[in-house]
């Protein structure tokens, strides 16, 4: 039987998505449920290592039954997965706690002192300034609980853990790929090697760190026990998979220097593409990741809630009636919010506003808090709605002019925009403009299991070359939005305020 399917899992932080497609993109079924998230005390969010999997199971079958594709011909799995947090598994690759989720933030003060200790190292080598990654978390366990620190054989992702269990591999054969390495805090990015120097440092045993492979590299093959459970034939193939990122980036087709990947949902990312690798150990902003691709890489920064700003606005501030009685749906309130700021001039008529609700993720600034500067009594609820998306193209801005200064010679060509966000086409010309860069959206909303179903066909001889075949099955929606010359000579000077707002702002949280 020819086998022509391939299956991609994304194991997100509150569910699980897989989803069936042929090589050519085409999606034939998908599955989705959701997986709880524990609480125990403030601060602490865990997971249970077991749910990944059983949730894992659960919609592999779904996508197979549903389907009505024979087992025998899926050719390759593979898995993508929250990238920030940390498991912990024993010898026989039983888990010794509780997932440490991304979320965690029991890790604080070890943050506090990698960054005290060797910040700048830390980020030259890794690509990333000391955060709530893996590094402040193995050491929190190393400290704060040792006993589960020396029943620990290797700290895990949740693609490694699921993909191990299905394999049935021993925690001596345990992986992580290279595109979740700048998370772990003791890598050296450029070689894709673990740190001797940092692990050192901290006392960290570095025979608790996985083994560094391939996102394409065939980790093993799923077992007779795993086969019952997700449907799938025994012997199956089962690659390294990726980060959930670095999934997406390649399923968005983000695969060329120059291109950038703007995920404009709940949280706003912004993802370039470079041939260099470099460390942003001046602004601690951008956080250099390895792409799928070997030789590129994606520096990334993001809002910790940009769209979760306008939705904060719609519910506590926008007024959907203005006397009138109609019947008008949460969802149906962004078009008709976003729609009155085309009649407002651009930069808001000198309305500012700080999307920082909840602190600055990039560079890390915890106790900022968001802000409106420069109101006035001919500001009304349309100026404030654009003012707020011309917040998240400001940052953007940011970090671009972060991108630029350290790579001069990287040619930005192209946006590509997916999630909730990249509905609204007054919100991407305001960011075409801002950006001075042509914005593309694409057709689909799922592109992390396309990606990691694009690694699995790789690992199986099934696609040769990742760059064109993401390049070739990454379907753009309508022509790109381009930016006007004329509103992106009005925005550069505003531009340079709002950093210089964002720097006073930063200053004033931390006195």
């Amino acid at each position: 039987m020819q086998k022509k399917y391939l299956i991609g899992v994304d194991l997100g932080t509150s569910g699980t998505k897989a989803a069936l497609y042929q090589i050519d993109g085409k999606l034939i079924s998908e599955a989705s449920v959701e997986v709880p998230l524990f609480y125990p005390k403030p601060g602490v969010v865990e997971q249970e290592n077991e749910d990944f999997y059983t949730s894992a199971a659960r919609t592999v079958r779904m996508c197979i039954e549903s389907s009505g594709i024979d087992p025998q011909a899926i050719s390759a799995i593979a898995f993508d997965s929250q990238m920030a947090g940390v498991g912990l598994i024993d010898e026989a690759f039983k888990p010794t706690a509780r997932f440490d989720s991304w979320l965690d933030m029991r890790c604080q003060p070890y943050i506090e002192w990698m960054d005290k200790e060797a910040g700048d190292r830390i980020t030259q080598l890794t690509g990333c300034p000391p955060t709530c990654d893996h590094g402040p978390k193995m050491l929190w366990w190393m400290n704060e609980q040792p006993d589960i620190y020396k029943q620990t054989a290797k700290f895990v992702m949740p693609g490694t853990y699921v993909a191990g269990r299905i394999a049935g591999l021993t925690a001596d054969q345990a992986f992580i790929d290279h595109t979740y390495i700048h998370f772990s805090g003791f890598s050296d990015g450029q070689k894709a090697i673990w740190s001797d120097e940092l692990c050192e440092r901290f006392g960290l045993d570095k025979d608790k760190l996985p083994k560094i492979v391939d996102p394409s590299d065939v980790i093993g093959e799923v077992s007779e026990k795993s086969a019952n459970e997700f449907g799938l034939a025994p012997g199956t193939l089962i690659a390294a998979g990726a980060g959930d990122t670095a999934a997406n980036a390649l399923g968005a087709g983000i695969v060329n220097p120059g291109m950038l990947f703007d995920v404009a949902g709940t949280a706003s990312v912004l993802a370039g593409c470079t041939n260099k690798f470099f460390a942003d150990t001046k602004n601690r902003a951008l956080i250099t990741m390895r792409s799928v691709i070997p030789g590129l890489w994606n520096p990334l920064a993001y809002i910790g809630g940009g769209g979760l700003a306008l939705r904060w606005f719609r519910d506590q501030f926008y007024n959907q009636a203005r006397g009138e009685s109609l019947p008008i749906s949460d969802e149906d309130l962004y078009p008709r919010m976003i729609s009155l700021v085309e009649n407002i001039t651009p930069g808001s008529e000198g309305l500012f506003f700080s999307p920082h609700l909840g602190g600055r993720i990039c560079p890390s600034s915890p106790d900022m808090r968001g802000a409106w500067i420069g109101v006035s009594w001919s500001h009304n609820q349309a100026h404030f709605t654009r003012a707020i998306l011309e917040s998240i193209a400001y940052e953007y801005a940011y970090y671009l002019n972060i991108l630029k200064e350290s790579l001069p010679e990287l040619v930005l060509v192209e946006a590509r925009v997916a999630g909730g966000g990249a509905r609204s086409e007054a919100w991407n010309q305001i960011k075409a403009d801002i950006l001075n860069v042509p914005y593309q959206r694409l057709i689909g909303n799922e592109f992390g299991a396309w990606g990691a179903a694009m690694i699995a066909g790789k690992a199986a001889g099934l696609i040769t070359n990742l760059t064109s075949h993401a390049e070739l099955t990454a379907v753009v929606n309508g022509k790109p939005f381009y930016p006007s010359k004329e509103n992106h000579a009005i925005y550069k000077p505003l531009i340079e305020k709002y950093i210089r707002l964002e720097q006073t702002l930063n200053e004033f949280y931390r006195s």
